[in-house]
């Protein structure tokens, strides 16, 4: 069972990933930058460790593999947006998830208007920075924090935090 200390870290976490899913929402909306593709797929490791999280605070039954999979959850999290950042700063080709090119080949001309129409992003474009920071290069610093943070409670699960967190 999670102590106090540990259920206030994950409470701190849980608005952590609430904020970023909201200020990638706001971003996208309020501020008009659309999303590429592998944008929209990093969010989904986000409602994903929301979802597992409240099952932690409501559902007591198998806590630790939960914190297990939340770990797995922001691995896989951080390796995507590696991916992408690597595709922002051209370490790797775009995929067949963001290649517009190869997208736009392979509709008929029907689709082909309705594609142009609705101003395909590509993941190489950078469209908005924070300090600096691509959305991608954020996500990858965020993900491998919160990826050893659920590490640390996995294997520190069960013992005392008055030891593990001063």
């Amino acid at each position: 069972m999670l102590d106090q200390k540990k259920n206030i870290i994950l409470i701190i976490i849980f608005f952590i990933i609430l904020l970023s899913i909201i200020s990638a929402l706001i971003i996208e909306h309020a501020l008009g930058h659309q999303p590429c593709s592998l944008c929209l797929y990093e969010r989904i490791p986000y409602f994903l460790s929301a979802l597992l999280i409240i099952k932690i605070f409501f559902f007591k039954k198998y806590e630790k593999i939960t914190l297990l999979i939340l770990f797995l959850v922001f691995m896989t999290s951080a390796l995507l947006a590696f991916y992408h950042f690597g595709i922002e700063q051209g370490f790797f080709d775009e995929s067949f998830v963001c290649n517009v090119e190869s997208q736009l080949k392979i509709l008929s001309k029907e689709n082909l208007l309705k594609e142009l129409n609705k101003n395909i992003v590509s993941c190489k474009n950078v469209t908005f920075r924070i300090l600096g920071l691509s959305l991608a290069a954020i996500n990858t610093i965020l993900s491998i924090v919160l990826s050893i943070i659920f590490l640390k409670l996995f294997f520190n699960y069960g013992s005392s935090s008055t030891s593990q967190y001063k």
